[in-house]
């Protein structure tokens, strides 16, 4: 069987900006796929050429076996990144208008539309015009939008900008719901903890390229964490003695506590236990490792920390942005 996703060599440029450079990936039938990267990387770029919104200036790329996605459309759920209803229609209305456009009956429609509004938690909207509803409705009125007709193929761009956390929670299950009912879904996110908790398998963009393509599971075993995540009980202490220990070879705040970058072949275990004596500590451990440590560890090779310092505050400053 033909893979539900494949792209090979794709490039698409924009005057002199090209934003997205020789991109080949292939996604498997029932897979639930994460493109990840910050604003920029080229990922809304590439969902558009995959739905056939723009297409590439050089390359190749088949939707579930079609050349273009115009000729499996009715298989395919799409939710853009920019979001979209007709606002003076009521929810009924306008879902049973979406579900038309995917092949779905009258009678079909109007069948599914309440169960599907139960599920995502709105089952007394369906009178009610969509303008009416919060932006955390809305997206979810969207949601079932692009679900209605049960696709094979769910593409979902940047599903959770603009959401509250219970909001996002919701949209998460249900995306879950999908893959579990058998969809393949391509989601596209810059907050990479998203992708972190739903993919199995994570691409990951820089300016244009490809700079990883691999399931989460294996990542850990692959990226050794070489960061120590330190407290300290005074928070204004003299961080000098943790500076100058062998292994040392960086120290940033983040998330109210500081980050210990360590030189390879230096022992964790060895190193937290001297912080502990340099400083008096209300916690230290090994830092988890993050999608987002991965994708700064690429990106500078591990060498320059500048560098990495400035990534990691632009990625949480974009977390951080999003509307909610």
């Amino acid at each position: 069987m033909a893979p539900a996703l494949e792209l090979r060599q794709v490039r698409k440029v924009f005057g002199t900006t090209t934003a997205v450079d020789d991109l080949s990936l292939i996604v498997p039938r029932g897979a639930l796929y994460g493109v990840i990267g910050p604003n920029g990387a080229g990922k809304t770029t590439c969902i558009r050429m995959i739905m056939s919104l723009l297409f590439p200036d050089a390359g190749e790329l088949t939707v579930l076996g079609r050349p273009s996605a115009l000729e499996a459309k009715d298989r395919i759920g799409y939710l853009p990144e920019e979001r979209g209803v007709y606002r003076k229609m009521k929810v009924l209305a306008f879902l049973t208008f979406m579900a038309r456009l995917k092949g779905l009956t009258q009678e079909e429609a109007r069948d599914r539309v309440p169960a599907l509004l139960a599920r995502v938690g709105l089952p007394e909207v369906e009178r009610k015009r969509c303008e009416d509803l919060s932006k955390g409705m809305l997206q979810r009125i969207q949601f079932v939008a692009a679900v209605i007709h049960a696709p094979d193929l769910l593409i979902l761009d940047e599903p959770f900008s603009g959401l509250d956390p219970v909001s996002v929670r919701v949209l998460r299950d249900h995306v879950l719901e999908e893959h579990r009912r058998g969809a393949t879904i391509l989601l596209s996110t810059h907050i990479m903890a998203h992708a972190e908790q739903i993919c199995q398998h994570v691409v990951m963009l820089h300016q244009g390229r490809k700079v990883l393509d691999e399931p989460v599971a294996g990542l850990r075993r692959q990226f050794d964490s070489r960061t120590v995540l330190f407290e300290p009980m005074d928070p204004d202490a003299d961080l000098t003695p943790v500076s100058t220990l062998p292994g040392v070879v960086g120290i940033e705040a983040a998330e109210g506590a500081y980050r210990i970058a360590l030189a390879a072949g230096t022992d964790p275990a060895a190193l937290i236990a001297q912080v502990a004596r340099a400083v008096p500590a209300a916690r230290v451990e090994l830092a988890r490792l993050r999608l987002e440590d991965i994708f700064i560890g690429i990106v500078t090779g591990g060498q320059r920390l500048g560098e990495a310092a400035r990534l990691r505050a632009t990625l949480a400053t974009e977390a951080e942005g999003a509307p909610a």
